[in-house]
C-alpha cells in the first residue's frame, strides 16, 4: 500500500531542481501512506512529474521502487494498492529477465505487451496509478472496480495535479483552494462528499472502474464546468473519461443471467469464490491478521482465514464500555471458537475523544460517519503487531445487510395504500411521542422479541419513520433513508445540491426487484464514498494495509447472479452469506441485530464535547465564516442540549465541517 501525487504542467517553466523539491513535499505530505521509501521521477522538458511514497508489503527490495519506468523506458508508473494475481499475469506473459517480484512490475510489462486497456480488466485487485506514456506523451490515471484506493485529480491555474490525498495537492506552490460549497450541501446529506465532486473546487475524485486518458490539447485546461463534472462518459479534444468495468452492467447481466443450481450448491459456489479470494490477499511479505468485529461479514472472513492458515490469525477488535456500544464480546467468542490468535482493547471515553481533533488531518476533506472514530482505533490497534488486515467491508451491499434493503419495501406495502392526509396525521401521532419515551416503551417490550429481531434507537428510528410517511413513493423512502439534513441547500451559504450518480437517471440499473435496486445503489456511491474512504484513511493514517476480500471482482460477480430470496429472506438479509459462515461457527454466535460500528455521540455532545461544538457552532462565529445559516444549526443544537430529540449525526455533519475548515485556514 502506497500512496502518490504528481503534476502536469504544460508551461514547463519549472528548472529540474525546483520540479524535484515541489514533487518531494508533495509526496511528504502523504508519508504515513508510505513510510518505507521514497521517490520521485521527473522529465521538467514536458513539464511532468511523479512522486511516490512506499509502503513495503510485496519484494521488500529495492526492486520494487517507485515511480518504476518499464523495461524498454516507454512507460513510468506510480501505483497505490495490490494485484493479488500478478503471478498468475506473470505466467501468461511468458519467461523474461524480471528484476524482482513486485507486482508493480508486472503490471508494467502488461502494459508494454497489452496496451492498458487489455491489461486492466485481467488485473485482480484494488489499485489507482497514473502512468505516463513517454512515447505518445499521455497521461493515463485508473481506479480500481469497485473504489478501494483514492485518487484526486483537477486542473489548478493551468496546471493538471493528481495525489491520492488532498492535503499532497495543497502543498503545491499557488494552489488555490476554494471551497466547494455544492459539495458541502452533499456532505449534509450523506455525511461524506459522493464522487466526482471534492470540497476543492476544481479537484475531482476519480470514479470507480475508471480511466481518465489526457493527451496533449488536454494537459492545461479543465474541460467541464468545475460545479458540472460528468457523472459518466466524458470525451473532448485531449480528455477522455471511460468505464473499464460498469457495476450496472455486472448487476444487469448478472439478473439476466443468474446461478441457476440448487441452494445448496450456491452456497457451496459461494464458499469456493470467497474462499479464492482470500487465499489470494494472505500473501504477504509483512505479518497480517484482520478486524474482527463478531458480525456476519467479518467473521466469516477470519474463518475462511482460519481454514487455510496452519497458524492462528491474528485478529483485532475495539471495545467500549457504554452499553449498547460494544460489540467486542461478541468477536472474542468467535475467536475463542475459532480459534484465532485474539488481541481486544477496551477503549475510554477520554481515549475515544482524543481522536477528534485528529480527524481533519486523517480524512483530509470534511467526512462525518462517525464510525470513523472505531475504525481509526482498531487500525491503531492492528498495526502494532501487523501491516496488513483483511476485513469483511462490503457484504452489506453484495447480500442484502441494510435495515433499508428489506424494510423499505415492507414500510411501503404498508403505507402506500394510505391517503396521504391519513399517513401524515400518523407521522404527528409518532412524533407526538418523544424519542426517549419510545425507547422506554421498547424497553419494556424487549423481552418479548426473538434475539435476531432486536434493535436498538427506537425512538430515533420511530421519529425517521414517520418522515418518511408522507413518501410517494419507495424511491423517496430509501432517499430520505439515506439523507441526514432533509434540505441542505438551505443550511450552506450560496450553495445548491448538485446531481449525483444516485439521483442522475442515467446511472440506474434495470433490476427487477426494488430491494436489488437499493444494494446497487448503496454500491456504487455508499460503498466507495463512504464505507472504503472510512476504512483507507482511518489504516493508511497509522500505515496499515487493509484488504476486502468480498470486493474481488469474481465475488461481486457471483453475487449479482443470486437471485433475491438467496439474499433476504424472512425479513432477514445475507441468507446465503450466513449459511457459509455457519459451517464453520455456531449460528448462536452470529445470530443478533445488525449494530454498525457506533460510539456513544449523542451523550459525548451533551457532555465532554459540548463545549468543543460550542465553540465550532457558535452563531457569531458562523455568521462570520459565512458558510452555514447558524438559525437552523442553533435550533438542533438547543433542542439536542435539553434531550428534547437525538441530532447527533445532523450536528456531527456540521461539527466535522467546522474542524476541518479549522484546521485548514
Amino acid at each position: 500500500m502506497c500512496g502518490f501525487s504528481g503534476f502536469l504542467d504544460p508551461s514547463a517553466i519549472m528548472s529540474p531542481t525546483v520540479m524535484g523539491v515541489v514533487l518531494s513535499r508533495m509526496g511528504a505530505a502523504i508519508a504515513h501512506r508510505g513510510p518505507d521509501d521514497s521517490g520521485v521521477w521527473l522529465d521538467a522538458g514536458v513539464g511532468i512529474g511523479l512522486s511516490h511514497r512506499r509502503l513495503s508489503i510485496l519484494d521488500l527490495s529495492p526492486a520494487g521502487h517507485q515511480p518504476m519506468v518499464s523495461d524498454s523506458g516507454r512507460f513510468v508508473i506510480s501505483f497505490n494498492g495490490e494485484i493479488y494475481n500478478h503471478p498468475d499475469l506473470r505466467q501468461q506473459l511468458g519467461v523474461r529477465a524480471w528484476h524482482g517480484h513486485s507486482d508493480t512490475e508486472t503490471m508494467l510489462a502488461g502494459f508494454e505487451t497489452w496496451g492498458v486497456e487489455q491489461t486492466l480488466p485481467r488485473m485482480v485487485g484494488m489499485f489507482a496509478f497514473a502512468l505516463w506514456d513517454r512515447k505518445d506523451r499521455i497521461l493515463i490515471l485508473a481506479r480500481d472496480r469497485v473504489g478501494e484506493k483514492p485518487l484526486y485529480f483537477g486542473w489548478n491555474r493551468g496546471t493538471f495535479l493528481f495525489a491520492s490525498e488532498l492535503k499532497a495537492l495543497r502543498v503545491y506552490p499557488g494552489f488555490e483552494a476554494e471551497i466547494n460549497r455544492n459539495a458541502v450541501t452533499l456532505l449534509l446529506r450523506h455525511n461524506c462528499i459522493p464522487a466526482p465532486y471534492s470540497i476543492y473546487r476544481g479537484i475531482f475524485k476519480l470514479s470507480p472502474g475508471a480511466m481518465l486518458t489526457l493527451r496533449q490539447e488536454g494537459f492545461g485546461v479543465c474541460p467541464w464546468n468545475f460545479d458540472s463534472p460528468p457523472l459518466g462518459l466524458f470525451h473532448s479534444k485531449g480528455v477522455s473519461l471511460r468505464l473499464y468495468w460498469s457495476l450496472r452492467d455486472v448487476a444487469e447481466k448478472g439478473q439476466l443471467h443468474p446461478f441457476n443450481g440448487t441452494e445448496n450448491e450456491a452456497v457451496d459456489e459461494l464458499e469456493r469464490v470467497i474462499t479464492s479470494a482470500v487465499e489470494s490477499q494472505q500473501i504477504s511479505d509483512v505479518p497480517l491478521g484482520a478486524l474482527l468485529s463478531g458480525g456476519v461479514d467479518s467473521s466469516t472472513i477470519v474463518a475462511l482465514m482460519q481454514s487455510n492458515s496452519s497458524r492462528p490469525v491474528k485478529t483485532f477488535t475495539i471495545g467500549f464500555c457504554e452499553a449498547g456500544y460494544n460489540e467486542a464480546e461478541y468477536a472474542k467468542a468467535v475467536a475463542w471458537h475459532l480459534g484465532t490468535d485474539h488481541t481486544e482493547l477496551y477503549v475510554t471515553p477520554d481515549e475515544a475523544l482524543a481522536v477528534i481533533p485528529h480527524l481533519p488531518a486523517l480524512y483530509d476533506e470534511p467526512f462525518s460517519d462517525s464510525s470513523q472514530i472505531p475504525t481509526f482505533l482498531v487500525s491503531q490497534l492492528a498495526r502494532q503487531h501487523v501491516t496488513v488486515a483483511l476485513s469483511g467491508d462490503s457484504g452489506d451491499e453484495l447480500f442484502g445487510g441494510y435495515n433499508r434493503h428489506f424494510l423499505t419495501n415492507a414500510i411501503w406495502r404498508k403505507i402506500g395504500w394510505l391517503p396521504v392526509k391519513c399517513r401524515s396525521a400518523l407521522a404527528r401521532s409518532i412524533k407526538s411521542v418523544s424519542p426517549s419515551r419510545w425507547n422506554q416503551l421498547y424497553s419494556l417490550a424487549t423481552p418479548a422479541i426473538p434475539n435476531i429481531m432486536r434493535t436498538t434507537q427506537v425512538g430515533e428510528k420511530a421519529h425517521k419513520l414517520s418522515d418518511i410517511m408522507a413518501a410517494s413513493s419507495r424511491e423517496v423512502i430509501y432517499h430520505i433513508l439515506l439523507s441526514h439534513w432533509k434540505s441542505p441547500g438551505d443550511i450552506v451559504v450560496g450553495g445548491y445540491e448538485p446531481p449525483t450518480i444516485l439521483t442522475n437517471g442515467n446511472r440506474r440499473a434495470m433490476l427487477a426487484e426494488f430491494e436489488h435496486q437499493m444494494m446497487y445503489s448503496d454500491a456504487i456511491s455508499y460503498l466507495p464514498d463512504d464505507i472504503l474512504v472510512k476504512v483507507d484513511r482511518a489504516a493508511m493514517g497509522v500505515s496499515l494495509e487493509t484488504r476486502v476480500p468480498f470486493l474481488d471482482h469474481r465475488v461481486v460477480e457471483f453475487a449479482w447472479r443470486l437471485p433475491l430470496g438467496l439474499k433476504i429472506r424472512n425479513g432477514h438479509g445475507k441468507w446465503i452469506l450466513r449459511q457459509v459462515l455457519y459451517k464453520y461457527v455456531p449460528k448462536e454466535l452470529v445470530d443478533r441485530p445488525k449494530a454498525g460500528f457506533s460510539v456513544p455521540l449523542d451523550s459525548w455532545l451533551r457532555g465532554p464535547l459540548r463545549e468543543w461544538a460550542e465553540a465550532l457552532l457558535a452563531e457569531d462565529r458562523l455568521k462570520r465564516e459565512g458558510v452555514f445559516n447558524p438559525e437552523p444549526i442553533r435550533l438542533i443544537w438547543a433542542e439536542h442540549l435539553s434531550g428534547q430529540r437525538n441530532w447527533q449525526y445532523h450536528l456531527w455533519d456540521v461539527l466535522m465541517f467546522q474542524s476541518w475548515l479549522e484546521s485548514n485556514t
